[in-house]
């Protein structure tokens, strides 16, 4: 009578190589995690774009970034301790001659699936982030055209006269305390060399409380202190007040946005004396 013995196949060399490559794999995977979680979470990756609007530096390990960047790294840790554990499981059944049958099935599509919602998460977050940079940059377009088109001047239609608009802003100014350096009466010296020119007055205002500030950051703007409107009349009849916008001179003379109130009140003195 014949004996039957199961006799265990002994794993070759190819078998514990593949296993191997198979491991290599998957740590690679779980190091490219964690090297990408720890760039997203150290440097603010979905955080630079603030960057270009407010022009100020971004914390670099803050909102959003630090804990996608923190779950990216927590994904490799995990990956590299799964694969580590069933790589000895295999290769202690290829020890024992077991025959081996893989089961990283489970790992492999859920490693897949994640890496898929995340450069699926990432595509989404770059098209948002180039349309608003779109946006505004062509806010930003408009708004640089249209202060060179108008040379950076606003122009503020007047109900009254040009006297009377000049008496109602010198009241304004005297009420709110601030100087009035000079009035330019220059349809008025022309009449004196014979030239007639319809009526026009330039009024020269400010405070060295609100000016000073402005000089010691940006000494440039010196040249357009102190304020300045305009009373003019056009053609038609039609009285107009015109003083440069505060905008345009921030950005000629890059102020600081918390000064840009200490020139902007300009706006609101013309209106008043427009009503």
């Amino acid at each position: 009578m014949d004996a039957k013995t199961d006799v265990k196949r002994k794993a070759d060399l190819s078998d514990y190589l593949a296993a191997e490559r198979t491991f290599l794999a998957w740590v690679r995977t779980g190091l490219a995690l964690m090297g990408f979680g720890f760039v997203v979470a150290r440097f603010g990756l979905f955080v630079q774009q603030l960057e270009v609007f407010q022009r100020a530096p971004s914390a670099p390990s803050s909102g959003f970034s630090l804990w996608f960047g923190t779950t990216l790294i927590a994904v490799g840790v995990v990956v590299n301790l799964s694969s580590a554990w069933r790589h000895v499981r295999l290769v202690r059944e290829l020890d024992r001659g077991e025959p081996s049958c893989s089961r990283s099935l489970t790992q492999s599509v859920a490693t897949a699936v994640f890496l898929a919602a995340v450069g699926l998460a990432m595509a989404i977050y770059l098209i948002s982030v180039r349309s608003s940079t779109n946006l505004h940059s062509e806010d930003r377009k408009e708004t640089t055209m249209a202060q060179v088109a108008t040379k950076g001047i606003i122009d503020q239609a007047s109900n009254h006269s040009v006297d009377q608009t000049v008496e109602k802003l010198k009241t304004i100014l005297q009420s709110k305390g601030v100087t009035l350096f000079a009035l330019v009466d220059h349809s008025g010296e022309a009449e004196k060399v014979g030239m007639k020119m319809p009526p026009t007055k330039l009024l020269i205002f400010g405070s060295p409380k609100a000016g000073t500030p402005l000089m010691l950051a940006a000494p440039s703007i010196a040249i357009d202190l102190p304020l300045k409107i305009l009373v003019w009349e056009d053609a038609q009849g039609k009285v107009w007040l015109s003083y440069n916008s505060p905008e345009y001179l921030k950005e000629r003379h890059g102020l600081p946005a918390e000064l840009l109130q200490n020139i902007a009140v300009v706006g609101t003195l013309a209106s008043k004396a427009a009503e």
